[in-house]
């Protein structure tokens, strides 16, 4: 990734993204915002008791900066449903409220930028240039358990027609195999993925992410990671595991024609 500055604001690209034409993405950090500390500045959860009016504003900032047409958040909550949106979104509000429960969006509709926020968990960007089809997929250790990436990319070929060869992806910062300890992992974490283990009790999951998308049809070239502990650098991305008490980041992805 590479920071970009616009204005007063600076945020993050993925150079593989950046390629695509017709398509717009950033990584925000958690500064550039108005939100008080323990939510310093630039949250953009509601759901985390900070002021709602500067979530409001954050958001707006957020709008400007990406240009496009409408926002759509999700209500994330750790699980496997997938939300498509459609046409029909261009004639509800420039930001959308929360959906109903999803933990991933996927639209083929330009002038849409699907926005995805976490603290540590991963957002993973998908992107088929053919088929005009992007995704942003929350995934945190629950979600890599039930493959929510790999039921993502299925959902975009069974509905959309995507070709998995075609697309690109990208995994934002996010919990590091450096921070990802799970001492309860026998329980949580099925021994399917104990291979990714790095040491007694952490795991790689960006390798995991990597390997499920690979095993749906991604090629390895075409799946690009951060690289970026968000608990190693609590005080450039926000990170639950660092301090509970905190915003929320996101990743936005959305085409412009």
């Amino acid at each position: 990734m590479h920071l970009v500055k616009d204005g007063g604001h600076y945020f993050f690209q993925f150079e593989a993204l950046n390629r695509c034409h017709g398509l717009w993405h950033g990584v925000t950090t958690r500064h550039g915002g108005v939100s008080r500390p323990p939510y310093d500045s630039l949250n953009l959860s509601h759901g985390v008791n900070d002021d709602p009016q500067a979530v409001r504003v954050n958001r707006n900032r957020l709008h400007a900066l990406s240009g496009a047409r409408l926002h759509v958040y999700a209500r994330q909550e750790h699980g496997t449903a997938i939300q498509v949106i459609t046409r029909k979104a261009l004639c509800e509000p420039r930001i959308i409220q929360p959906l109903p429960a999803a933990d991933a969006l996927i639209t083929d509709v330009a002038g849409v930028v699907l926005v995805i926020q976490t603290a540590d968990c991963q957002a993973v960007m998908i992107y088929d240039p053919q088929r005009g089809v992007v995704a942003n997929v929350h995934c945190g250790w629950r979600g890599s358990v039930a493959d929510i990436v790999g039921l993502t990319v299925k959902r975009m070929v069974d509905r959309f027609g995507c070709d998995p060869g075609n697309m690109v992806a990208a995994i934002g910062p996010s919990l590091g195999p450096c921070c990802a300890e799970f001492i309860h992992y026998r329980a949580e974490i099925p021994s399917s993925l104990w291979p990714f283990r790095v040491n007694a009790n952490h795991f790689d999951f960006w390798r995991i992410s990597r390997r499920q998308l690979i095993a749906v049809g991604l090629m390895d070239a075409n799946v690009h990671c951060a690289d970026i502990c968000t608990r190693c650098n609590a005080g450039l991305f926000f990170s639950y595991r660092a301090r509970h008490s905190t915003g929320r980041f996101a990743a936005l992805i959305g085409m412009t024609q």
